[in-house]
């Protein structure tokens, strides 16, 4: 399996690599994920047909897949010139202006949102023609293909990682697998990721409900299971192919941005029971974004926003684990302490678990961590766990990236929780909240022994030293806002 994946990608980055059109990793993804939409579309399509009365397709007549793309070996395929002009000018822009209005079924909006940033960036029609053969040569309605295809398409993911920037990167399968097992989602809960990338978190959770279907009603709620927002075109339109694969009818995954609404205004029926995220972190948000949340939450950190938006979007009694960088657990301007402590009285922050710094290596050494809440009471007491580097190992890398077993001691741990000191260091201790208080909110607890600083490469250290930036200009901002109040209230 692992060899037709390779076999699949290499011949891909083979035809896209004499195109003088794609210009890197980033392009020729970009360029394969709406080529591959519309193929596994399509193949849903024709299900579609068969099991719904009287279906009709979102799509303009001569623009299905099968109806342009298909090469019938009888010299009428469109190929060169003639593919990159139907492409170009007729293609892409009748699939962005597909009329979609509120009671459109999500399983054909989909179509126009999947497409309003696509583009094609090849310029040779042969080579573009060689490209769509060996895509066409996977069958999605073949339950053997689709089996394989999970493979190729978690490659692919891969290969997106490496032109991760702005802090956002693909999450490593083993820790969407950990975190949904541990949340343990049930049909009739609804799981949302608020910042889906290209749909880990859904997945994870759609092959644990996947055994659960058992009736018809049953299908029709894993159907509806996850809900996902996505800001990007690219992994957008990855996202809901990787719906579609995993046999949701309805990828309700929206095409924008979830901090562009005032948190305040969501309803009962806008929040979710299972909330798993790894929200962008390192970014940083326009001031008309920040003035979505109130003023004492209202943080430079993206991140920090996400983590925000999920306490007004989270049901009673939901639960949510979301994995947040170190600058969180320590960082303590205004914003991030306020966060902090609404977490500890308005929610039940029962665990953080503190991972290895390489799990996104080599992309970003940037350590990280898994918070776990709930909206059931007041938090407690908060576990928290650091999990080593597996033996063995000294770093997590591209070609030895770290697997669901390595949560072995984490799941050993999480049902029997104890104490665990090495030295003068806790590796897991409990921390009630007068502790946690008493610390200035500082969450930096059982973390790892620091021997020697690292010296980080230089894409690393303008991300940290954005990160500090930021809240610096946090800070200035409260005493500049501070000031101007005084010398208004002299006036």
């Amino acid at each position: 399996m692992a060899r037709a994946n390779t076999q699949f990608v290499k011949r891909i980055q083979d035809i896209m690599r004499n195109d003088p059109g794609i210009n890197g990793d980033a392009q020729r993804i970009e360029q394969l994920s709406w080529i591959l939409f519309l193929k596994v579309y399509d193949d849903r399509e024709m299900i579609w047909e068969i099991s719904r009365d009287n279906y009709l397709s979102i799509i303009p007549a001569g623009f299905h897949w099968h109806e342009w793309a298909v090469d019938n070996k009888d010299g009428q395929s469109l190929t060169g010139d003639e593919l990159l002009d139907f492409v170009n000018n007729k293609l892409l822009p009748a699939l962005k202006e597909i009329t979609v209005t509120p009671d459109t079924p999500i399983s054909k909006a989909i179509v126009k949102d999947a497409f309003i940033d696509a583009n094609n960036y090849m310029k040779n029609g042969i080579l573009l023609r060689q490209v769509l053969n060996v895509v066409n040569d996977v069958d999605f309605t073949d339950p053997k293909d689709r089996h394989l295809f999970n493979d190729i398409y978690e490659g692919i993911l891969k290969e997106l990682q490496s032109a991760g920037n702005s802090g956002e990167f693909y999450t490593p399968r083993a820790l969407t697998d950990f975190i949904a097992e541990t949340l343990k989602p049930k049909l009739g809960e609804k799981m949302a990721d608020l910042a889906c990338g290209t749909g880990g978190f859904l997945t994870s959770t759609l092959n644990l409900l996947r055994p659960q279907v058992k009736t018809v009603e049953d299908r029709d709620q894993y159907n509806h299971a996850v809900f996902g927002i996505e800001k990007k075109g690219q992994p957008y339109i990855l996202a809901v192919t990787n719906l579609l694969l995993h046999d949701v009818d309805d990828p309700d995954i929206i095409h924008g941005n979830s901090l562009e609404r005032r948190v305040t205004e969501y309803e009962d029926d806008e929040k979710f029971d299972i909330i798993m995220m790894n929200p962008p972190f390192g970014g940083s948000e326009l001031p008309i974004i920040k003035q979505n949340f109130p003023n004492d939450l209202q943080s430079s950190e993206t991140a920090d926003l996400f983590l925000a938006l999920i306490m007004y979007r989270l049901k009673d009694n939901g639960r949510v684990g979301i994995i947040l960088p170190d600058g969180f657990l320590f960082g303590d301007d205004g914003a991030k302490t306020n966060i902090k402590k609404r977490m500890l009285h308005d929610f039940n922050l029962h665990t953080i678990i503190r991972l290895p710094g390489s799990i996104f290596s080599p992309y970003t050494s940037i350590a990280t961590n898994i918070l776990f809440f709930d909206k059931t009471k007041p938090t407690e007491e908060t576990w928290f766990y650091r999990l080593d580097m597996p033996k063995g190992y000294k770093h997590f890398s591209k070609t030895r990236p770290m697997k669901l077993e390595h949560f072995d001691p984490v799941r050993e741990w999480w049902n029997n929780r104890h104490e665990i000191k090495e030295g003068d260091n806790y590796k897991s201790r409990a921390y009630t909240v007068k502790e946690l208080e008493d610390n200035n909110y500082n969450f930096d607890l059982c973390g790892f022994p620091t021997e020697t600083e690292e010296v980080l490469p230089p894409q690393e250290l303008m991300q940290q030293y954005s990160q500090e930036r930021a809240q610096l200009n946090a800070q200035i901002d409260k005493t500049l806002g501070a000031i101007k109040q005084l010398l208004e209230e002299d006036d």
